[in-house]
């Protein structure tokens, strides 16, 4: 049975970890009237190589804590949750519902060389979403899909330019590069914060697309047509986390959002 929910409130955000904050930035441009609420399971990262089930376990139980508390929509992102819980999200809640997917269809369409590289988490990359996609917008172009363990932790620990960084990106961008490709798509938030590391890699030749201000103007489009109105109120934004709240708050200090209170999430139904 859909669960009907509140049609004012805040825009709940929900990602893995900090990979979200990406698209969080790029929202709060695009709607500086909204408030949001911002989720990080911090506690349960990285998600890509978690089964599907203990995904949309998760994806519910956040789901449901961001809703009790009003949400009038949700932003999923996440690109690994998006492929692996949204079509469950949607069948029960009647809020609106924005996700992530690989920006696969306008990579193939800037892409002069015709070739396409796509990199993701494990679980995304396998994804019956991501095979539809590379099915539907591949036909003319070839997509070479690149798993890269390890690189979402590394941008957990906000280390976006050390060596460990560095190397993980010089392998997983080599092969794609020397196949030809000239457009990369980022198909996991986290890598948003890896872009001017994975541009000095590529070159200027090659085009990096990230999605956060399609998602921005896509979450616009959705809350006019449900007439689902700012707060009459200042906009304000709150963060939970399932991890060390004080771990989140540091990573925000490091991103230039100093002195957000982040708050633990709650443990019981999450």
């Amino acid at each position: 049975m859909l669960t009907p929910v509140a049609t004012t409130g805040s825009v709940g955000v929900y990602d893995s970890g900090v990979g979200g904050l990406s698209v969080l930035r790029a929202l709060k441009a695009k709607l500086p009237g909204e408030s949001f609420t911002y989720v990080a399971d911090c506690g349960h990262a990285p998600y890509g190589d978690r089964s599907a089930a203990f995904v949309k376990s998760r994806a519910q139980d956040i789901a449901e804590f961001l809703i009790r508390g009003g949400a009038k929509a949700l932003v999923i992102a996440c690109n690994t949750a998006s492929v692996v819980a949204v079509r469950s999200l949607r069948e029960r809640y009647t809020l609106p519902i924005v996700a992530m997917e690989p920006a696969i269809k306008p990579a193939t369409q800037l892409s002069r060389s015709k070739i396409v590289l796509v990199l993701a988490t494990s679980n995304t990359i396998r994804s019956p979403a991501v095979a539809r996609l590379c099915s539907t917008y591949g036909t003319d172009t070839r997509v070479i899909l690149q798993a890269c363990p390890g690189l979402a932790d590394q941008v957990e620990r906000g280390r976006f330019h050390d060596a460990v960084t560095q190397q993980l990106l010089a392998s997983y961008l080599r092969h794609g590069l020397d196949a030809g490709a000239d457009t990369i798509v980022l198909g996991c938030t986290h890598y948003a914060f890896l872009f001017d590391a994975i541009a000095k890699v590529a070159g200027k030749a090659v085009t990096i697309v990230e999605p956060s201000e399609a998602i921005a103007s896509q979450l616009s489009r959705v809350l006019s047509a449900s007439a689902a109105m700012p707060h009459d109120t200042a906009a304000t934004t709150a963060f939970y986390t399932s991890g060390p709240p004080r771990e989140l708050a540091a990573f925000l200090e490091f991103i230039g959002e100093p002195a957000a209170q982040v708050h633990a999430l709650p443990a019981s139904g999450c």
